[in-house]
């Protein structure tokens, strides 16, 4: 298939590629559609501890691929269910960012928890070329990550700015050389599925301000192991292995929004 998100897992890190080469990785509607699947999946799968969101090639994404859509279809919809699905999903994920991240691309690259960029990537949120609103949920995210000002850069001005600007800004992380950027990105995840899965869903909830559900995760913390199991691996001076893959006490489980 031309147009298509191609996954693999290994050592805990599921990678889910962004590959459209004909249109720079624009997604399509049956991409937007498939993402939110695509992370279901690995949600419940304990095998999977990161999410890595990439692009084949030498492009993140470069947005939306109208020409996919279908008579009167808005592709608004289907892009801010993929990036909700995205921004809600209970394990840490990090976007790895080479070349053009524009529209939509910078939607899903915000609704990640990390996002590490190669120099020479491009980032722009484009929707005043087009005359387009967009979204409330994908502004206040966007005003939330860079602040009210540069956000508002973005998007009154369309313009791209460099990865450089981009991480003064807060909207990547790190910015590497374009030929130590996978290598940096695999070392980091796998930093990150070494460690506790239950103290990185709670402080990702509590991080993007889902809930308050301290009395929650304290009976997940006593009921998972992951507690007696960091103080005895620090004692013994050896690396932990943390199990806590889900919920393990009573009550409402994780809340999305």
């Amino acid at each position: 298939m031309d147009a298509q998100l191609l996954t693999s897992v290994a050592d805990g890190v599921a990678t889910v590629t962004i590959s459209h080469p004909a249109r720079r990785n624009a997604m399509t509607a049956a991409m937007w559609r498939a993402l939110p699947e695509v992370l279901d999946g690995f949600a419940g799968d304990p095998a999977v501890r990161v999410v890595v969101l990439t692009g084949a090639g030498g492009t993140f994404c470069a947005g939306a691929d109208i020409t996919s859509l279908t008579g009167d279809e808005d592709p608004k919809p289907l892009a801010l269910a993929a990036e909700e699905a995205l921004a809600a999903f209970p394990k840490p994920t990090l976007a790895a960012v080479r070349g053009h991240c524009v529209g939509g691309g910078t939607q899903l690259a915000a609704a990640c928890d990390l996002r590490f960029a190669a120099e020479g990537a491009l980032f722009g949120v484009t929707p005043a070329r087009l005359g387009i609103v967009y979204p409330s949920a994908s502004t206040r995210r966007l005003a939330r990550l860079v602040g009210p000002a540069a956000a508002k850069y973005l998007l009154f001005s369309a313009e791209l700015i460099d990865a450089e600007r981009a991480l003064r800004t807060g909207l990547v992380d790190e910015v590497h050389p374009a030929d130590g950027l996978d290598g940096r990105v695999a070392e980091f995840a796998a930093v990150l599925a070494s460690r506790s899965l239950l103290t990185q869903a709670a402080a990702k909830e509590f991080a993007d301000g889902r809930t308050d559900r301290d009395a929650y995760w304290a009976a997940q913390m006593e009921g998972s192991g992951d507690h007696a199991e960091g103080v005895a691996a620090f004692l013994e001076r050896r690396a932990p292995v943390f199990t806590w893959a889900g919920d393990t006490a009573p009550g409402p489980g994780p809340t999305r929004g």
